[in-house]
């Protein structure tokens, strides 16, 4: 069993205030839910690298290595793309790819895999709606969208 998603929404901000929130310094911004993000292994965005990520849903908090799967970082283009494993019953694989657009405008895609890493996992997946998954991926371009376009006024209003 496995959930796979493909989402892509059109920001208005340059490519490098919306490639700025996925750095290790900002991803608090963007992921609320998670509370630490260290790295642990390697530089940043470097293929390879690896962080230590504390996630918390409610009461409970789970702690999983993220190892950078590629990483790209052109003017027109970027993408990194991460694996993890959480609880030893998911494999998650997430990219974001980042397209430079007219007029200081930015193409966001993210697009992942969550499959069963164990029976439990698998068991767990057959009951997720593919409707609540895709309001989480919304939830999230809506937030990484609003974080950008916040950054991008608050430069504005500075110069």
């Amino acid at each position: 069993m496995m959930i796979t998603w493909s989402e892509e929404i059109t920001i208005d901000a340059n490519i490098e205030t919306v490639w700025e929130l996925f750095k290790d310094k900002n991803i608090t911004r963007i992921m609320p839910q998670v509370e630490e993000h260290a790295l642990i292994e390697k530089e940043e965005n470097e293929v390879g690298a690896r962080h230590r990520q504390t996630y918390r849903e409610g009461k409970r908090t789970e702690t999983y290595i993220v190892t950078t799967l590629a990483c790209e970082d052109r003017e027109e283009h970027k993408l990194k793309e991460v694996t993890f494993t959480v609880g030893r019953a998911f494999d998650i694989k997430t990219s974001y790819t980042f397209q430079k657009l007219a007029g200081n405008r930015t193409r966001l895609i993210y697009e992942g895999t969550n499959e069963g890493a164990s029976v439990l996992g698998k068991i767990m997946l057959k009951f997720v709606r593919d409707k609540s998954n895709r309001k989480v991926v919304h939830e999230f371009l809506e937030r990484v969208r609003e974080e950008a376009e916040q950054e991008e006024e608050n430069v504005r209003s500075e110069s």
